[in-house]
């Protein structure tokens, strides 16, 4: 079993700055792509960013510039630094991984339970 558990969310001034993570603990042999997703209310969930297994990055053109996604391999740890927060940016934030439990078994893909960011005005 494999859970993923986020923090750092919270509530900020626009312009601000916030980092969350997510860490991945249980029986993992790989994780290969993780990713940031976000939820407003009233509005579908949307992929904010991506990192690959060996660190290529992509963006929502609305963060791009603004957040950065990087990952810590040995802690098995997904982070995502978010600098001049703006009032849209206010959402559930959840991360996701594919991750291989043993080498003979085919990746699945786990969410956490997210963490709310708000960003006031």
């Amino acid at each position: 079993q494999v859970q993923l558990v986020e923090s750092g969310g919270g509530l900020v001034q626009a312009g601000g700055s916030l980092r969350l993570s997510c860490a991945a603990s249980g029986t993992i042999f790989n994780i290969s792509t993780m990713n940031w997703y976000r939820q407003a209310p009233g509005q579908q969930r949307e992929l904010v960013a991506i990192i690959t297994s060996d660190g290529n990055t992509n963006y929502a053109g609305s963060v791009k510039g603004r957040f950065t996604i990087s990952r810590d391999n040995v802690k098995n740890t997904l982070y995502l630094q978010m600098n001049s927060l703006k009032v849209e940016d206010t959402a559930v934030y959840y991360c996701n991984a594919d991750v291989q439990t043993t080498m003979h078994d085919r990746s699945a893909r786990y969410w956490g339970q997210g963490t709310q960011v708000t960003v006031a005005s």
